[in-house]
Protein backbone atom coordinates (compact mmCIF):
# COMPACT_ATOMS: atom_id res chain seq x y z
CA UNK A 1 0.00 0.00 0.00
CA UNK A 2 3.17 2.42 0.90
CA UNK A 3 4.73 1.76 -2.30
CA UNK A 4 1.40 1.98 -4.19
CA UNK A 5 0.89 5.35 -2.56
CA UNK A 6 4.40 6.51 -3.38
CA UNK A 7 4.26 5.70 -6.72
CA UNK A 8 0.83 7.63 -7.02
CA UNK A 9 2.31 10.55 -5.51
CA UNK A 10 5.28 10.69 -8.19
CA UNK A 11 3.17 10.19 -11.05
CA UNK A 12 0.83 13.16 -9.65
CA UNK A 13 3.89 15.52 -9.56
CA UNK A 14 5.15 14.46 -12.85
CA UNK A 15 1.44 15.14 -14.50
CA UNK A 16 1.58 18.58 -12.72
CA UNK A 17 5.11 19.29 -13.96
CA UNK A 18 4.13 18.54 -17.05
CA UNK A 19 1.12 20.56 -16.96
CA UNK A 20 2.88 23.14 -16.42
CA UNK A 21 5.48 22.96 -18.96
CA UNK A 22 2.76 22.82 -21.68
CA UNK A 23 1.03 25.49 -20.78
CA UNK A 24 3.96 27.80 -20.82
CA UNK A 25 4.81 26.59 -23.84
CA UNK A 26 1.34 26.84 -25.32
CA UNK A 27 1.00 30.63 -23.85
CA UNK A 28 4.74 31.16 -25.69
CA UNK A 29 3.30 30.33 -28.93
CA UNK A 30 0.06 32.47 -28.61
CA UNK A 31 1.23 35.63 -27.20
CA UNK A 32 4.89 36.16 -28.65
CA UNK A 33 3.30 36.96 -32.03
CA UNK A 34 1.68 39.92 -30.40
CA UNK A 35 5.04 41.39 -29.12
CA UNK A 36 6.67 40.78 -32.50
CA UNK A 37 3.97 43.24 -34.11
CA UNK A 38 4.05 43.59 -38.20
CA UNK A 39 7.62 41.91 -38.55
CA UNK A 40 8.21 38.59 -40.76
CA UNK A 41 8.94 36.49 -38.08
CA UNK A 42 5.79 37.37 -36.16
CA UNK A 43 3.52 35.91 -39.75
CA UNK A 44 5.69 32.88 -39.14
CA UNK A 45 5.36 31.94 -35.94
CA UNK A 46 1.12 33.47 -36.18
CA UNK A 47 1.42 29.88 -37.64
CA UNK A 48 1.97 28.46 -34.59
CA UNK A 49 -1.03 30.18 -32.75
CA UNK A 50 -3.52 27.26 -33.32
CA UNK A 51 -1.14 24.70 -31.91
CA UNK A 52 -0.24 27.18 -29.01
CA UNK A 53 -4.39 27.03 -28.04
CA UNK A 54 -4.19 23.68 -28.33
CA UNK A 55 -1.13 23.16 -26.22
CA UNK A 56 -3.22 25.68 -23.43
CA UNK A 57 -6.25 23.09 -23.56
CA UNK A 58 -4.17 20.29 -22.95
CA UNK A 59 -1.91 21.74 -20.25
CA UNK A 60 -4.93 23.06 -18.21
CA UNK A 61 -6.27 19.51 -18.54
CA UNK A 62 -3.39 17.76 -17.03
CA UNK A 63 -3.26 19.88 -14.00
CA UNK A 64 -7.08 19.29 -13.74
CA UNK A 65 -6.69 15.56 -13.86
CA UNK A 66 -3.67 16.05 -11.31
CA UNK A 67 -5.39 17.75 -8.86
CA UNK A 68 -8.34 15.58 -8.79
CA UNK A 69 -6.05 12.84 -8.37
CA UNK A 70 -4.17 14.64 -5.48
CA UNK A 71 -7.47 14.88 -3.62
CA UNK A 72 -8.61 11.43 -4.47
CA UNK A 73 -5.32 10.75 -2.21
CA UNK A 74 -6.19 12.12 1.02
CA UNK A 75 -3.89 14.60 2.44
CA UNK A 76 -0.36 15.66 2.36
CA UNK A 77 0.83 13.26 5.18
CA UNK A 78 2.43 9.98 4.39
CA UNK A 79 0.85 6.76 4.13
CA UNK A 80 0.39 5.05 7.18
CA UNK A 81 3.33 2.89 6.70
CA UNK A 82 5.93 5.32 5.12
CA UNK A 83 4.50 8.33 8.26
CA UNK A 84 5.40 5.11 10.90
CA UNK A 85 9.24 4.23 9.69
CA UNK A 86 11.28 5.62 12.30
CA UNK A 87 14.45 8.73 11.48
CA UNK A 88 18.12 8.34 11.49
CA UNK A 89 17.75 9.20 15.01
CA UNK A 90 14.76 8.78 17.17
CA UNK A 91 14.71 8.27 20.99
CA UNK A 92 13.47 4.98 22.45
CA UNK A 93 10.09 4.10 24.61
CA UNK A 94 8.94 1.19 23.52
CA UNK A 95 6.21 0.32 26.65
CA UNK A 96 2.19 1.09 26.83
CA UNK A 97 1.45 3.72 29.31
CA UNK A 98 -0.04 2.97 32.57
CA UNK A 99 -2.86 5.47 31.59
CA UNK A 100 -3.92 4.41 28.35
CA UNK A 101 -3.76 1.08 26.22
CA UNK A 102 -0.95 0.56 23.27
CA UNK A 103 -2.68 0.23 19.45
CA UNK A 104 -0.28 1.88 17.31
CA UNK A 105 1.49 0.12 14.69
CA UNK A 106 5.14 -1.23 16.01
CA UNK A 107 8.09 0.58 14.20
CA UNK A 108 10.57 -2.00 12.63
CA UNK A 109 13.85 -0.72 13.73
CA UNK A 110 15.75 0.56 16.89
CA UNK A 111 15.68 3.69 18.39
CA UNK A 112 11.59 3.86 17.32
CA UNK A 113 9.82 5.45 20.24
CA UNK A 114 6.09 5.71 21.27
CA UNK A 115 4.76 8.62 22.88
CA UNK A 116 1.61 9.29 24.64
CA UNK A 117 -1.40 11.04 24.49
CA UNK A 118 -2.49 13.76 26.88
CA UNK A 119 -2.53 11.85 30.12
CA UNK A 120 -6.04 11.68 32.36
CA UNK A 121 -4.29 13.01 35.48
CA UNK A 122 -1.17 15.11 35.75
CA UNK A 123 1.07 12.94 38.80
CA UNK A 124 1.17 15.41 42.01
CA UNK A 125 4.21 13.03 43.68
CA UNK A 126 7.09 11.58 42.71
CA UNK A 127 7.13 7.88 41.28
CA UNK A 128 7.41 5.96 38.45
CA UNK A 129 4.16 7.10 36.82
CA UNK A 130 5.84 10.46 36.16
CA UNK A 131 8.79 8.56 34.37
CA UNK A 132 5.88 6.57 32.43
CA UNK A 133 4.17 10.05 31.25
CA UNK A 134 6.78 12.23 30.57
CA UNK A 135 8.36 12.37 27.29
CA UNK A 136 12.08 11.67 26.61
CA UNK A 137 13.08 15.49 26.36
CA UNK A 138 11.65 16.59 30.11
CA UNK A 139 13.34 13.74 31.00
CA UNK A 140 17.11 14.59 30.28
CA UNK A 141 16.16 17.59 31.90
CA UNK A 142 14.97 16.16 34.97
CA UNK A 143 17.93 14.15 35.05
CA UNK A 144 20.26 17.63 34.34
CA UNK A 145 18.62 19.37 37.36
CA UNK A 146 19.67 16.21 39.69
CA UNK A 147 23.05 16.86 38.41
CA UNK A 148 22.84 20.63 39.47
CA UNK A 149 21.39 20.22 42.43
CA UNK A 150 24.57 18.17 43.28
CA UNK A 151 26.63 20.78 42.45
CA UNK A 152 28.19 19.81 39.25
CA UNK A 153 27.92 22.69 35.87
CA UNK A 154 26.07 21.13 32.93
CA UNK A 155 25.82 21.47 29.47
CA UNK A 156 22.93 19.93 27.18
CA UNK A 157 21.53 20.21 24.04
CA UNK A 158 17.65 20.24 23.20
CA UNK A 159 17.70 18.51 19.99
CA UNK A 160 20.10 17.22 17.00
CA UNK A 161 22.85 14.64 17.14
CA UNK A 162 24.34 14.62 20.53
CA UNK A 163 27.73 12.43 19.82
CA UNK A 164 26.67 10.11 22.03
CA UNK A 165 26.26 12.56 25.12
CA UNK A 166 23.27 14.08 26.54
CA UNK A 167 24.46 16.05 29.73
CA UNK A 168 28.30 17.22 30.03
CA UNK A 169 29.19 17.32 33.75
CA UNK A 170 32.02 20.19 34.73
CA UNK A 171 33.17 20.71 38.03
CA UNK A 172 32.83 24.25 39.65
CA UNK A 173 36.22 24.45 40.45
CA UNK A 174 37.51 23.38 37.28
CA UNK A 175 34.90 24.40 34.62
CA UNK A 176 37.10 23.71 31.64
CA UNK A 177 37.13 20.03 31.58
CA UNK A 178 34.01 17.88 31.63
CA UNK A 179 34.47 15.75 34.67
CA UNK A 180 31.31 13.19 33.72
CA UNK A 181 29.42 12.15 30.43
CA UNK A 182 25.78 11.08 30.94
CA UNK A 183 23.62 9.59 28.30
CA UNK A 184 19.61 9.03 28.90
CA UNK A 185 17.60 6.68 27.58
CA UNK A 186 13.68 7.39 28.05
CA UNK A 187 13.00 3.09 27.51
CA UNK A 188 9.91 1.28 29.37
CA UNK A 189 9.79 -2.04 29.76
CA UNK A 190 13.04 -2.78 27.52
CA UNK A 191 16.44 -3.39 29.81
CA UNK A 192 19.21 -1.34 28.35
CA UNK A 193 21.79 -3.79 27.23
CA UNK A 194 25.61 -3.88 27.43
CA UNK A 195 26.02 -2.31 23.96
CA UNK A 196 24.90 0.60 25.05
CA UNK A 197 27.43 0.88 27.73
CA UNK A 198 30.18 0.13 25.46
CA UNK A 199 29.08 3.06 23.54
CA UNK A 200 28.86 5.45 26.38
CA UNK A 201 32.53 3.98 27.23
CA UNK A 202 34.09 4.54 24.17
CA UNK A 203 32.66 8.44 23.69
CA UNK A 204 34.52 8.27 27.36
CA UNK A 205 37.51 6.99 26.10
CA UNK A 206 37.51 9.37 22.94
CA UNK A 207 37.02 12.82 25.63
CA UNK A 208 39.26 11.30 27.92
CA UNK A 209 37.06 11.31 30.51
CA UNK A 210 37.19 8.78 33.44
CA UNK A 211 33.96 9.00 34.55
CA UNK A 212 30.61 7.87 32.96
CA UNK A 213 26.98 7.79 33.92
CA UNK A 214 24.04 6.09 32.45
CA UNK A 215 20.16 7.07 33.32
CA UNK A 216 17.08 4.98 32.29
CA UNK A 217 13.22 4.86 33.18
CA UNK A 218 14.27 0.99 32.71
CA UNK A 219 16.68 -1.46 34.31
CA UNK A 220 19.74 -2.46 32.93
CA UNK A 221 21.14 -6.56 31.63
CA UNK A 222 23.38 -8.50 33.71
CA UNK A 223 26.02 -7.84 31.08
CA UNK A 224 25.49 -4.41 31.58
CA UNK A 225 25.84 -4.16 34.90
CA UNK A 226 28.95 -5.79 34.95
CA UNK A 227 30.64 -4.02 31.68
CA UNK A 228 29.83 -0.75 33.86
CA UNK A 229 31.48 -1.82 36.97
CA UNK A 230 34.87 -2.33 35.05
CA UNK A 231 34.78 0.60 33.32
CA UNK A 232 33.56 3.16 35.49
CA UNK A 233 30.08 3.77 34.50
CA UNK A 234 27.58 4.65 37.19
CA UNK A 235 24.07 3.25 36.24
CA UNK A 236 20.92 5.06 37.41
CA UNK A 237 17.77 2.92 36.54
CA UNK A 238 14.11 3.94 37.35
CA UNK A 239 14.73 2.69 41.01
CA UNK A 240 18.13 4.30 41.81
CA UNK A 241 16.69 7.67 40.37
CA UNK A 242 13.93 7.40 42.55
CA UNK A 243 15.81 7.11 45.51
CA UNK A 244 18.06 9.86 44.43
CA UNK A 245 14.93 12.02 44.24
CA UNK A 246 14.28 11.01 47.55
CA UNK A 247 17.06 12.43 49.04
CA UNK A 248 16.51 15.73 47.94
CA UNK A 249 14.38 18.37 49.78
CA UNK A 250 10.66 18.91 49.64
CA UNK A 251 11.45 22.01 48.02
CA UNK A 252 14.35 20.39 45.63
CA UNK A 253 11.44 17.31 44.77
CA UNK A 254 8.71 19.94 44.29
CA UNK A 255 11.42 22.08 41.88
CA UNK A 256 12.09 18.51 40.11
CA UNK A 257 8.78 17.21 39.01
CA UNK A 258 8.23 21.01 37.97
CA UNK A 259 10.89 20.59 35.61
CA UNK A 260 9.15 16.92 34.49
CA UNK A 261 5.45 18.53 33.74
CA UNK A 262 6.54 21.87 32.30
CA UNK A 263 4.70 22.58 29.48
CA UNK A 264 3.17 19.88 27.30
CA UNK A 265 5.25 17.37 29.12
CA UNK A 266 3.39 14.10 27.73
CA UNK A 267 3.76 15.61 23.87
CA UNK A 268 7.23 14.23 21.89
CA UNK A 269 9.51 16.60 21.01
CA UNK A 270 11.41 15.98 17.66
CA UNK A 271 14.99 14.91 18.23
CA UNK A 272 15.77 16.95 15.20
CA UNK A 273 13.97 20.57 15.41
CA UNK A 274 13.43 20.38 19.14
CA UNK A 275 10.08 21.21 18.11
CA UNK A 276 7.07 19.75 19.93
CA UNK A 277 5.22 17.29 17.49
CA UNK A 278 1.51 17.34 16.22
CA UNK A 279 -0.41 14.65 16.16
CA UNK A 280 -1.18 13.18 12.68
CA UNK A 281 -3.84 11.02 11.08
CA UNK A 282 -2.44 8.40 8.23
CA UNK A 283 -4.21 9.30 5.13
CA UNK A 284 -5.09 5.33 4.27
CA UNK A 285 -6.45 4.52 8.07
CA UNK A 286 -4.23 3.01 10.78
CA UNK A 287 -3.36 4.37 14.13
CA UNK A 288 -2.70 8.12 14.78
CA UNK A 289 0.74 8.99 14.91
CA UNK A 290 3.08 12.13 16.10
CA UNK A 291 4.78 14.24 13.27
CA UNK A 292 7.21 17.07 13.09
CA UNK A 293 5.40 20.26 12.11
CA UNK A 294 8.16 21.34 9.72
CA UNK A 295 6.91 17.94 7.35
CA UNK A 296 8.24 18.07 4.68
CA UNK A 297 11.38 19.53 5.77
CA UNK A 298 11.73 17.27 8.39
CA UNK A 299 10.20 13.61 8.32
CA UNK A 300 10.24 12.42 11.81
CA UNK A 301 7.43 10.43 13.11
CA UNK A 302 6.61 8.67 15.79
CA UNK A 303 3.90 6.04 16.78
CA UNK A 304 1.13 7.13 19.31
CA UNK A 305 -0.23 5.46 22.24
CA UNK A 306 -4.12 5.80 21.58
CA UNK A 307 -6.60 6.04 24.39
Amino acid sequence: MARKSKAQARATRKMEEAGIKILALGGLFVLLPFFLGKSPLAASLGMLRPMGLLMLVGGGAFLFIAKKAAQNSGSDEPAAVVALKPSKRTRESTAPLKLVQTTASPVQAEGAASAPVEPTARPDTWSKAVFDVIEWRRFEAVVEALFKQAGFETRSQSHGADGGVDIWLHSRSQPGAPVSLVQCKHWQGKKVGVDKIRELRGVMAAHNVKRGQFATTSTFTADAEAFATANGVNLLDVDKLLKLIATRTPEQQTALLDVALEGDYWRPTCVNCGTKMVDRTPRNGGSPFWGCPAYPKCKTTLPMRVA
